[in-house]
């Protein structure tokens, strides 16, 4: 079994406890999630070049609760597809979109059978480490965003605990910038986004090709 699938385990159990809401993808209040998803969704904003549609891969899309987002916000400019490795979350997913294009594949184990889209939101998909070390999940972390930034044509956001905080939790992922500097500038592009300034003790990053 992966290391990983303690996380798995872990947003499954949150799924049974709380069903489809905030603490059912363990975010802990519902405000701060939709910060998140308008953040997230600023990478079209701050991208060069400014195209009237865009087609995003919600990765790690939970229970699709982006797409409600963005439904009651009029974000037509998106065209929405969804991923999750868990299918207990992919199957509320279809439940509530089955017009909808979703995918349920470990992108480490199975090779990625999708077209390219513009854009990858990984939203929450690095912020918990459960118990992982931290070398365990920087290595997980690392080859990941390997994995996927090739699918998508224009960027890819994910957002990570900050360091910048007055403590820090033994389950969450604490990512230091000069680190995440560091690995973006070799391994994936010299074009990215640090943004630090919606009020929540984490960072989110746009990585642009």
């Amino acid at each position: 079994m992966e290391k990983y699938s303690s996380i798995i385990n872990h947003y499954e159990s949150c799924l049974q406890k709380y069903g489809d809401t905030h603490k059912g993808i363990d975010w802990p209040n519902a405000e701060d999630m939709l910060i998140r998803y308008k953040v997230m969704l600023d990478i079209k904003k701050f991208d060069s070049i400014d195209e009237k549609k865009s087609s995003i891969l919600d990765f790690g899309c939970g229970t699709a609760k982006l797409l409600e987002f963005m439904n009651e916000n009029n974000y037509a400019e998106f065209q929405y597809s969804g991923l999750d490795i868990s299918q207990k979350f992919i199957d509320v997913c279809v439940s509530k979109f089955p017009k909808t294009e979703f995918y349920c594949l470990d992108v480490l184990k199975k090779q990625l059978l999708i077209e390219q889209v513009d854009y990858i939101i990984m939203n929450g998909v690095f912020t918990e480490k459960r118990d992982l070390a931290f070398e365990e999940m920087y290595a997980y972390f690392t080859q990941m965003l390997e994995t996927i930034f090739p699918f998508c044509k224009r960027g890819i956001a994910f957002n990570a605990m900050s360091k910048a905080v007055d403590w820090e939790r033994e389950d969450l992922f604490h990512l230091p910038l000069d680190l995440l500097a560091s690995f973006l500038s070799k391994k994936l592009s010299r074009d990215f986004i640090i943004r630090n300034d919606y009020g929540l003790y984490e960072y989110t990053t746009y990585v642009y090709h």
